[in-house]
């Protein structure tokens, strides 16, 4: 399939948020608070570009719940259609896109113009949220440690927490995500 053909067969965001189990009520929190800043002259210009976004997702994922808030304010004010893809049943797709060449990690935001050609990609992360996911790991014990798992999971709620609810790296991920696009797309 071409980028055109995944974006057609992708949920639209409204489609997607209702099918959510896990983290819906994060996601709301940070769409329902998230202001973008006022940047016009950007605005304007991915106006002017007739962008689509493919959003490689899951619901589990704290760093979608994070993201995909962001982008699709990003998106009302760009007037970008988006359509979302659960990961897990669009392999096809994602081993496109891996991350480090070898990981499945999500979201994956696919920028396509008019014509379904990849203009810029994003994700899965911020570079400031995976310095914070790094510095919070770097806490854990070793994995043969019996504490491990309970201590990794301590870690993902407060990540969690975190992203839900520290507004600064809500900043952090919309100029990542508009630097990548002034970056990838000629504006």
């Amino acid at each position: 399939m071409n980028l055109n053909q995944w974006f057609e067969k992708g949920m639209d965001p409204e489609t997607y948020i209702e099918s959510m189990q896990e983290n819906k009520e994060a996601l709301l929190h940070i769409y329902d608070h998230f202001t973008p800043p006022e940047n016009e002259e950007f605005v304007q210009k991915l106006k002017e570009k007739n962008l689509r976004v493919i959003v490689l997702t899951e619901d589990w994922c704290g760093d979608a719940m994070l993201n995909i808030p962001i982008l699709l304010r990003m998106a009302e004010q760009s007037n970008l259609p988006v359509r979302l893809l659960l990961r897990d049943q669009n392999l096809e797709l994602m081993d496109q896109y891996l991350t480090n060449g070898k990981s499945r990690s999500i979201p994956i935001f696919i920028f396509i113009d008019e014509d379904g050609k990849e203009v810029a990609k994003w994700g899965p992360r911020a570079e400031k949220i995976q310095q914070f996911v790094d510095e919070s790991r770097k806490k854990l014990p070793p994995k043969e440690d019996e504490t491990y798992q309970e201590k990794a999971n301590e870690m993902y709620r407060f990540m969690s927490k975190s992203f839900r609810d520290n507004t600064d790296f809500w900043q952090d991920v919309y100029a990542s995500i508009q630097s990548t696009i002034e970056a990838d797309v000629t504006l």
